[in-house]
């Protein structure tokens, strides 16, 4: 919704303004057309030259992101903590091996399956059983695995950093782009050079459009898409970080209650529950079953 209203933003008041100020629309709508082919063509072949198919891929399916309402909101993270909880409770009463049968198969488990959010955050649900499985496997020093996650979250950052980057490129190079567009229309104005002024004047404004919509394109949507793309993937790392603390607090010793607390902790202030409000959801929870 963001995207649609800011890009309504950028047009209606760009253009308004221009129509308001006594502007001409029909030299923008005669030359936009062939701008935007000069122009997208070239960011898109540059686009492809510069990066690899996984990132291209990547990035074009990160661009669905900016249309979609986020899933990392507050109640994303209360059911996240009871998850938690949930599982820590079943490893403290039960022990660890009774959660093998979930970890193995975690999107047909019963346990997981109370909580539809996580489970179907697939990403998420093989980290946390990646390392749950590393801990019934023996290895149960969270040091260790604290430096293992940090480096699988790194990766994993640095997978989301190359889309945003790309994009941004994309961003950096339209102004450059726009002039290359605007000296092809110097060039055909030249071959002009005869013609009476209005049809000159005509040809060097069609010319400065591919200048206008360089930088236009690029201050005003393509960079702005960038840096939502970002704060949109630095959520989805955050719901990583929240796994990481409330398993390292798990594995030392602490109680459920006191490990989903430290992974609260870890939240931003504008999706982070109260203590209270994770509390009463993980006192509403249904006893733990293999």
């Amino acid at each position: 919704m963001n995207l649609i209203i800011g890009i309504l933003t950028v047009f209606v008041c760009t253009i308004g303004g221009y129509v308001l100020e006594g502007g001409h629309m029909k030299v923008l709508l005669d030359a936009a057309p062939l701008e935007l082919v000069i122009m997208g063509g070239t960011a898109a072949g540059g686009f492809i030259i510069g990066n690899p198919p996984i990132v291209i891929k990547r990035s074009l399916r990160g661009l669905g992101l900016l249309i979609k309402k986020s899933k990392y909101n507050k109640m994303s993270y209360i059911e996240l903590l009871c998850m938690m909880y949930q599982v820590f409770k079943l490893a403290k009463t039960k022990g660890l091996l009774m959660l093998e049968k979930h970890i193995e198969n975690p999107h047909d488990s019963s346990l997981f399956g109370q909580f539809p959010g996580f489970q179907n955050n697939h990403h998420a649900t093989d980290f946390f059983c990646d390392y749950l499985r590393l801990v019934t496997l023996g290895s149960d020093k969270p040091y260790e695995l604290e430096a293992l996650m940090d480096e699988e979250i790194e990766v994993h950052h640095g997978e989301d950093h190359a889309m945003v980057t790309a994009i941004n490129n994309v961003a950096d190079s339209m102004p450059a782009i726009g002039i290359v567009a605007a000296v092809l229309g110097v060039i055909h104005t030249m071959g002009s050079i005869t013609e009476p002024p209005e049809v000159l004047g005509r040809l060097i404004g069609g010319a400065l459009v591919g200048t206008f919509m360089g930088v236009w394109t690029s201050y005003g949507v393509i960079a702005p898409m960038a840096n939502s793309m970002r704060a949109i993937l630095e959520a989805e790392s955050k719901y990583f970080q929240c796994l990481k603390i409330g398993l390292l607090a798990h594995l030392q010793g602490f109680a459920p209650s006191i490990s989903v607390e430290y992974a609260r902790k870890t939240l931003l202030s504008e999706v982070r529950p109260t203590f209270a409000e994770v509390e009463e959801a993980t006192s509403a929870l249904p006893a733990p079953t293999a």
